[in-house]
């Protein structure tokens, strides 16, 4: 027992010197070593006593918080922003980690979410091509044909000799791209007309059915041939297989009304039972270029002809440029005279 009344052998208690437990904190000697307990002495304040023991300091190898030098927080002597690298080069600091290697199935992963970006990509590339070629070429060619049928109205009214001098004449010379006359089928509707325009460049079709510059015009002996997209730039042939033997084909001109009728018997819907052996529907291949002769199906293009006959053309099947789907038809009588027939022939209420 000291002489202040602790047991020096108690660890938990000891005074200075003494063993103690980390839990007990120091004792009361080792803050207030000045203090003496007689009556009358002046006692340190108890906060003060403890900043100057050598309690207040850190211990060996704990961390000290200095002033942050230029406003960087620092740790001990080191600012935090900057790491620590050991003698390997690897950042020692706080928070850092060791890069680890990549494994194989983590380039697998890589590889097939890489994979799937680009497939996503893709597919909002092509569904963005799909509706500007269903939906966007389809207005802008409707566009430019409301422009069309508004220009050759006005030339027919400025201009009687744009249409065709028959018998036996024609439009002698229409410049590439102009339009010249209108095509009505009423099987698809009173409101299907189309303005035909000289030539069948891709830049010509893409504003509406284009006529074969070698072949006969309107009302012509001969063979009036015109081509026109199945899908998309307006798609004015779309519904070209849907016609039937002796459906009507009226086409316009500046003077005349032409009525036009698909080959083939209308009473059994076949194709290829017209006496003149023409078929009213087949479907060729691109190369077969003797469907626009100006006897269709001939291959001698020289062969003079005895009937005026009306040939469309078109893609077949839908969606696809690798086969043609032809319609061929032959003039139903003479041409009925605009003035006289304002309103067009009967076979347009035949829809």
């Amino acid at each position: 027992m000291s002489k202040h009344g602790v047991d020096d052998a108690n660890p938990a208690v000891g005074a200075r010197g003494t063993q103690r437990s980390h839990d007990s904190g120091p004792s009361t000697d080792e803050i207030y070593p000045d203090r003496s307990y007689s009556s009358g002495s002046r006692l340190l304040d108890p906060a003060a006593a403890y900043a100057r023991s050598e309690y207040a300091k850190p211990a060996y190898g704990e961390p000290t918080y200095d002033e942050p030098a230029y406003g960087k927080p620092t740790y001990g002597t080191q600012a935090y922003d900057e790491p620590a690298y050991d003698e390997s080069g690897y950042d020692e600091s706080v928070g850092a980690s060791r890069s680890q290697p990549r494994t194989g199935r983590d380039l697998v992963f890589t590889g097939i979410r890489g994979l799937g970006q680009t497939l996503i990509t893709a597919g909002l590339v092509i569904l963005l091509f799909v509706v500007y070629e269903l939906l966007i070429t389809d207005l802008l060619t409707n566009q430019r044909q409301e422009e069309l049928t508004q220009d050759l109205l006005q030339k027919w009214e400025d201009d009687p000799t744009l249409g065709p001098d028959l018998p036996g004449g024609g439009l002698a010379s229409i410049p590439l791209g102009d339009g010249f006359a209108r095509i009505r089928i009423p099987a698809f509707g009173a409101d299907y007309v189309k303005v035909v325009i000289e030539g069948t460049d891709p830049d010509v079709l893409e504003q509406g059915p284009g006529h074969y510059v070698d072949s006969a015009m309107p009302g012509e002996l001969g063979n009036f041939a015109l081509a026109g997209h199945r899908v998309s730039k307006g798609s004015p042939f779309l519904d070209l297989d849907q016609l039937r033997p002796g459906d009507a084909i009226v086409i316009e001109t500046e003077g005349f009304w032409f009525t036009y009728r698909v080959l083939g018997d209308p009473a059994t819907g076949n194709f290829g039972a017209d006496p003149s052996g023409i078929p009213g529907q087949q479907i060729v291949s691109p190369q077969d270029t003797q469907v626009v002769f100006p006897v269709p199906g001939l291959d001698d293009p020289t062969v003079e002809p005895t009937a005026a006959y009306l040939t469309l053309t078109t893609c077949e099947p839908k969606f696809s440029a690798r086969l043609r789907l032809i319609i061929h038809a032959v003039l139903d009588g003479p041409g009925l005279p605009r003035a006289e027939f304002p309103d067009g022939p009967p076979a347009l209420a035949e829809g």
